[in-house]
């Protein structure tokens, strides 16, 4: 049986209530932004190579979040996509991490699949997560032994017991990974946004989600959710852990498994 790997670690109760609180609000905030413009891309252009790209809303956002959460939590860092890490994140005991357009190739080209993600780490990993999807509407927020909400809703996803006809997300999934879903009847959907990839797992509309590469602001609300949800979070080693670097993969208790069983 595996061990679930949702952080236990207590945190203050005012902090969390109050970062939800701010965080709910910032997401409402980029929803807004991000539904008015998408499609138009405002400023963008690429940066490492031509599919990575970055646009003025990304660094809007960015800068309109770093500055409320200045202004609400001043003793803790921020690290952020565009603007990177505060100099003090490296040995703060919390830290706020945010990706203002989380697929932003999908928001360049009008595609539904973007969001926005905002979560408060600490050493046990994500305390607060939020995540926004503008096409829908829907502002997802989950905390550490809060469970999770969709616009102030709790979710309660349907245990699955099988992946056999089932969805699992992938970003960039190899062929094995592909064809070895396909033998069980598994379809796989490469959404563009590894945040929503994982977010469709704590919703309960996906059994599964498997990452090959991203960086913390990419997985770190989402993971919020995952844990609340109750999902299994597998690292690279097939190792429960709460914020995996290099590779993870999310699903409910059994299925989490099996996906890592044909992803490695």
């Amino acid at each position: 049986m595996t061990v679930l790997s949702r952080p236990t670690s207590p945190v203050d109760p005012g902090l969390v209530s109050r970062a939800l609180e701010v965080a709910g609000r910032l997401a409402n905030d980029a929803a807004e932004v991000i539904a008015a413009t998408a499609g138009r891309s405002p400023g963008a252009e690429s940066k490492r190579d031509p599919f990575d790209w970055v646009t003025d809303t990304d660094r809007t956002l960015e800068r309109h979040t770093r500055r409320v959460l200045a202004a609400e939590f001043p003793h803790i860092p921020v690290v952020g996509e565009e603007y990177g890490a505060d100099a003090a994140a490296a040995g703060s005991r919390y830290r706020w991490v945010v990706d203002p357009v989380d697929g932003t190739a999908n928001y360049v080209a009008g595609f539904p699949w973007c969001a926005y993600s905002l979560a408060l780490v600490d050493d046990a990993g994500p305390v607060v997560g939020v995540i926004a999807d503008p096409s829908r509407a829907q502002i997802y927020a989950a905390a550490r032994g809060r469970g999770v909400r969709a616009n102030g809703t709790p979710v309660r996803p349907t245990p699955r017991s099988t992946s056999v006809g089932a969805l699992v997300c992938a970003e960039s999934p190899s062929p094995a990974f592909t064809e070895r879903a396909v033998a069980n009847h598994t379809g796989v959907r490469v959404l563009g946004s590894s945040a929503l990839a994982i977010t469709q797992v704590a919703l309960g509309r996906a059994v599964g989600a498997v990452l090959d590469g991203y960086h913390e602001w990419d997985v770190a609300g989402a993971l919020c959710l995952a844990h609340e949800a109750g999902a299994v979070v597998l690292g690279r080693d097939g190792r429960p852990a709460a914020l995996p670097e290099g590779g993870l993969v999310v699903g409910q208790p059994g299925i989490a498994e099996e996906l890592y069983g044909w992803w490695v």
